[in-house]
């Protein structure tokens, strides 16, 4: 059998954002045979897209393309900068005041970024053939952006941050149905058709209980926001799938791992 064939890497440096006030970097991992295929291609955008090298990304990617498990995808890995104020949910901070530049970052992604990847790559119109994703804070972000937008039709989020809230949780007036600021969103947003979510969680990824039922936080939340949308209409194990690993921390290794099932998950050559 023939050694995989290598994705192809542009890195787009120093690119001015107005929006975000500052330079961006941004990889562009292209498949092998784009030079001879016109597309159009599926997209996936990754937050911390400076830590591709450290999950494995380019060589998941060559690895599960070679195995005929994913189809051909530029992926553009978009590298974070202020993460605890661009990364969170765009309609408000947290009660530390962090997600404050939320907003610009959403804007910046669809109105600054994307029109330029679609001015130079030929990628695909169907929202169900773009997807976008991140970890930790990175995956809060991504759920936010995909759930306020029509542009991406599957969201990925590894360990995704959806402790985010509005008060800390050691005051006397807090709520775990009030005060979670994404479990809140998809609770007052709208059903769309055709949207479908993927979470992966790990049973190291904190030791944190706040309500002492034996289950780690970060676990909790990512649950309680499955039941958020299975109560807006959508099916799991149709339109949410959920991945929990026994070992998993929260870390790129572990990210790096699940990885491969989020690719064949969002680009699997069964399901496009």
């Amino acid at each position: 059998m023939a050694p995989p064939a290598h994705y192809h890497l542009e890195n787009l440096t120093n690119i001015h954002s107005k929006l975000l006030e500052r330079d961006t970097v941004v990889e562009i991992l292209l498949p092998p045979q784009y030079a001879n295929n016109k597309g159009p291609y599926p997209l996936l955008v990754l937050n911390d897209g400076q830590d591709s090298e450290a999950i494995g990304l380019k060589k998941t990617l060559e690895r599960l393309l070679h195995r005929q498990e994913i189809t051909e995808t530029i992926v553009v890995a978009v590298h974070a900068g202020d993460r605890m104020q661009e990364y969170g949910v765009a309609v408000r901070a947290d009660f530390k005041k962090r997600g404050g530049k939320a907003k610009s970052y959403t804007r910046f992604i669809l109105t600054e970024l994307i029109p330029y990847l679609e001015y130079r790559y030929p990628i695909s119109t169907n929202p169900a053939y773009r997807a976008i994703a991140g970890f930790s804070l990175g995956g809060l972000s991504a759920l936010d952006l995909a759930w306020h937008s029509d542009y991406f039709g599957k969201v990925g989020a590894f360990s995704g941050s959806f402790w985010w809230r509005k008060r800390d949780s050691a005051s006397r007036f807090y709520s775990e149905h009030y005060d979670r600021i994404m479990h809140q969103q998809i609770r007052k947003g709208k059903f769309r058709p055709g949207l479908k979510f993927w979470f992966q969680t790990g049973l190291l990824d904190e030791q944190s209980d706040r309500n002492k039922n034996g289950v780690i936080d970060s676990i909790d939340d990512t649950l309680d926001l499955i039941v958020e949308l299975t109560k807006k209409g959508y099916r799991p194990f149709h339109d949410i799938h959920y991945l929990e690993l026994p070992d998993g921390a929260h870390d790129l290794p572990t990210w790096g791992r699940a990885l491969p099932e989020f690719l064949k998950w969002a680009f699997g050559t069964t399901k496009l």
